[in-house]
């Protein structure tokens, strides 16, 4: 019998990764979208029968998932992505808190109530919800599989950026805190990715914006040769293996556990200097920089030990790979 899978929020940069790797492994797919609209554009790129969707306009709603889910006693897996990553923010709470939060309580309490027969859960979190920004934790620190971001509901008021911190640490402590209080009959795993690069699933999906991680590789290609290398550093790793982590967070015996995913820091000039060796295109388009130079930069940033996550789904793709798969698609694009 063909497992039925339930992703949340389908239509996202790392969701359309998860689909695409679910389909192809023969797993059938029921994802939630926002509009009709945008489950037949996925549906119709996805060119799969295997693929379904149910729309939810705002999983911030109570009840959000409950009919999707009596729609569906065969699913038995639960991949939760849905989960705002943006700045453009006017009230912290409304826009990214609630969201984040209730659209997560609110998967889980659909589940226990319509879902009995599922019996994984994945989560979609972040290394945001591990580690507080870049610059408060100095070198000598080291963040890992157990690590909490510290950041307060005051502080996440106070900014978007904070805001988004807080959004993904407390979504993700409301998840663990439901195992807890809750005992529902599905085990709970997370997946906490640093910054996400890589390619769109399809080239359709590219366009003059991207989702927020793909537009940081996408402003290197606006560049020009006297700007500054922009100033931009973290740890990073593929969305590619960002789906695949979510496909062995439920295939695995593995429960309980953060899948930290964060292939190696980066800093701005790590990027020129992969663009100015391996994109001829954007050679003379983007500045030089002090190449190599990108060492010194990452010895100031917090350690990252992310060694159990590693050991069970490494090897990881390198940061070469990820940005030229990236740039090259959009300037493929671009060009039609």
């Amino acid at each position: 019998m063909t497992t039925s899978v339930f992703v949340s929020g389908a239509t996202g940069f790392i969701a359309q990764h998860v689909v695409q790797q679910l389909i192809q492994k023969g797993y059938k797919v029921v994802g939630t979208v926002r509009s009709t609209e945008k489950g037949d554009r996925l549906k119709a790129n996805l060119k799969s029968d295997n693929f379904e969707y149910e729309i939810v306009k705002d999983i911030a709603e109570e009840h959000a998932f409950d009919e999707a889910l009596k729609k569906h006693p065969e699913v038995t897996v639960f991949l939760h992505t849905a989960s705002p990553f943006h700045f453009n923010v006017t009230d912290v709470q409304k826009d990214l808190l609630d969201p984040a939060v209730k659209g997560t309580t609110n998967a889980l309490s659909s589940i226990k109530k319509y879902g009995p027969q599922i019996k994984k859960v994945v989560v979609t979190s972040s290394y945001a919800a591990v580690a507080p920004p870049i610059g408060v934790l100095g070198p000598e620190f080291t963040v890992d599989e157990t690590s909490w971001n510290p950041t307060t509901l005051e502080e996440a008021l106070s900014s978007p950026g904070l805001g988004y911190r807080g959004s993904k640490t407390f979504a993700e402590r409301a998840a663990w805190a439901f195992l807890d209080t809750e005992k529902p009959t599905f085990t709970l795993n997370t997946v906490n990715p640093s910054f996400v690069f890589g390619p769109q699933v399809f080239d359709s999906e590219v366009s003059a914006t991207l989702n927020t991680s793909s537009e940081v590789l996408n402003s290197f290609t606006r560049l020009s040769p006297t700007d500054d290398v922009p100033v931009v550093k973290g740890g990073y790793v593929d969305v590619r293996d960002v789906a695949r982590a979510h496909l062995h967070a439920f295939e695995s015996d593995v429960t309980g556990f953060r899948y930290l995913l964060s292939t190696g820091p980066f800093v701005g000039q790590d990027i020129i200097d992969v663009i100015r060796d391996n994109i001829p295109q954007l050679k003379d388009q983007v500045p030089k920089g002090v190449p190599g130079s990108g060492a010194e930069e990452i010895k100031k940033l917090n350690g990252v030990d992310n060694s159990k996550t590693a050991a069970k789904i490494g090897p990881f793709i390198d940061l070469k790979k990820t940005v030229v798969d990236s740039i090259e698609q959009i300037l493929a694009v671009n060009s039609k």
